[in-house]
């Protein structure tokens, strides 16, 4: 969630922000709390301050996180890791679990982000492992593991995906799914001049916004 570029004041005029909008759907069904916060608060007590939003924003991802860890259980699972650049240009590795649950459904769920020195494999191996480990989980229940095929990733791919198979022979590779749309996309508005109005005139202003994150200037 995001908090970046955004007035999180009550006064906001779209009343687009992201703490203000969790807030009010967050306590549509908690009547009791709806008392006592936000508009109804004491004027020192608001819970707007940048500090404070920091501090409910991490409270929600570590109970998140819990539920995850309990849902998954002992269970095996499959990671898929992925680089990208914040808006300082500085790498940062997420890492999501993909698992099935009690109820046979397939499960993906966010991890987490952490800053990286390189994109190496050695770095992104033992990144990966430290983020498991971290919530008691071991490289030896993987049982599958996905990368995206473009990017700063497209070089680390063959040498991670081969020492964490030292670790857990059962860690299969399978591409990432979505580059794998991408390509086939691609390819077919290259042979089909009835996609060319898709591109040009709708998707224009998409490629421009991408153009313009860090890793691609």
């Amino acid at each position: 969630m995001p908090t970046r570029l955004h007035d999180e004041s009550e006064n906001y005029l779209l009343n687009m922000c992201n703490i203000l909008g969790f807030f009010k759907y967050t306590l549509k069904n908690i009547p009791d709390v709806q008392k006592v916060v936000l508009e109804n608060a004491p004027g020192n007590f608001l819970m707007l301050a940048p500090l404070i939003q920091k501090d409910i924003i991490n409270v929600c991802a570590k109970e998140t996180t819990k539920a995850i860890i309990e849902e998954l259980g002992d269970g095996i699972f499959s990671i898929l890791v992925d680089v990208c650049a914040d808006l300082c240009d500085k790498d940062q590795m997420t890492l999501f679990l993909r698992y099935i649950s009690k109820k046979g459904e397939i499960i993906e769920r966010f991890l987490g982000i952490v800053y990286v020195p390189d994109t190496n494999s050695l770095t992104l191996k033992a990144t990966t492992e430290s983020l498991l480990m971290e919530h008691s989980l071991s490289l030896s229940r993987v049982r599958g593991q996905c990368y995206n095929g473009a990017g700063k990733m497209q070089d680390a791919i063959h040498d991670i995906k081969t020492l964490i198979m030292r670790e857990s022979p059962s860690a299969y590779y399978v591409h990432c799914f979505s580059h794998q749309l991408q390509l086939t996309l691609a390819v077919v508005a290259k042979k089909n001049a009835d996609c060319n109005w898709l591109f040009v005139d709708v998707l224009t202003t998409l490629v421009n916004y991408v153009d313009g994150s860090p890793e691609r200037k």
